[in-house]
């Protein structure tokens, strides 16, 4: 992998992790296109630069990060579900991973119901303490977003708004959510390969993670403002426009696999 090439992803990290499009998705088709899919240091690169995405929350959420410990304990609840089901499938994750096929079609899935998805907004919901319960139901939509494609924070926003949360407030708590699940995910494979890593690779991971943090910085502040006013009709047709886009490369004998 080259540093533009490590650019390149770092960019589409910082873009679409905090948007309902599916970072890992967007990776997988990026490598692809780049002819580096195939390689070990890519899979473990697209881990680990989410720990720069990542630190973009804590910095544009400070004060509401480090609060009381109850909220700690309610990320905790909703993180656990991930922990869980990303341990015990680990094996079958991996092997989607490898199949341009299983993102376009959880794109295509996924933009449809995101087209419809705006009808169970309660624009009139104000912000309220999140209970126990709804952090776990969260959680619990999480767990979809191990799909290549479905993306983690269409799945917990939606969670959160079928709770009744605004929009606003139900992207936010993903925002947060994202810290414990994404560091969990990145430090264990970072654990997995680390006797892997190249000296020269240092370089490349630290400039990967650079460029994420500040993409992810403007991608979020982006994310919020359209989302309250817009809602997610259009993040709905782009995915859905991308599937479809795929899906006839792949039917047309355009090789996509990761191999």
């Amino acid at each position: 992998m080259t540093i533009w090439q490590a650019i390149i992803l770092a960019i589409i990290e910082g873009i679409t992790e905090f948007l309902p499009v599916s970072s890992t998705g967007h990776m997988i088709i990026a490598s692809s296109f780049m002819g580096i899919s195939h390689l070990e240091f890519t899979k473990m690169f697209t881990v680990n630069i989410q720990f720069g995405a990542i630190l973009s929350v804590i910095v544009l959420y400070w004060k509401r990060f480090f609060q009381s410990t109850q909220f700690y304990f309610k990320l905790f609840i909703a993180f656990l579900p991930a922990a869980f089901f990303g341990f015990l499938l680990n094996d079958l994750i991996d092997a989607m991973l490898e199949s341009v096929v299983v993102v376009a079609v959880s794109l295509l899935v996924g933009g449809i119901i995101l087209v419809f998805i705006d009808r169970i907004a309660n624009e009139d919901a104000e912000d309220r303490e999140i209970s126990y319960f709804e952090a776990l139901k969260i959680g619990l939509f999480q767990c979809i977003a191990m799909i290549p494609g479905v993306s983690r924070s269409a799945s917990t926003i939606i969670g959160g708004m079928i709770q009744g949360l605004s929009r606003k407030q139900a992207a936010e708590f993903s925002f947060f959510l994202a810290v414990p699940t994404m560091a969990a995910a990145g430090g264990y494979k970072l654990l997995k390969t680390y006797d892997t890593i190249q000296a020269s690779d240092i370089q490349t991971l630290l400039i990967g993670n650079l460029v994420a943090f500040v993409v992810a910085m403007m991608a979020i502040k982006f994310f919020i403002s359209f989302l309250t006013k817009y809602g997610f009709k259009v993040f709905g047709y782009y995915r859905i426009v991308l599937g479809l886009v795929l899906l006839g490369l792949l039917a047309s004998g355009y090789k996509l696999d990761i191999v």
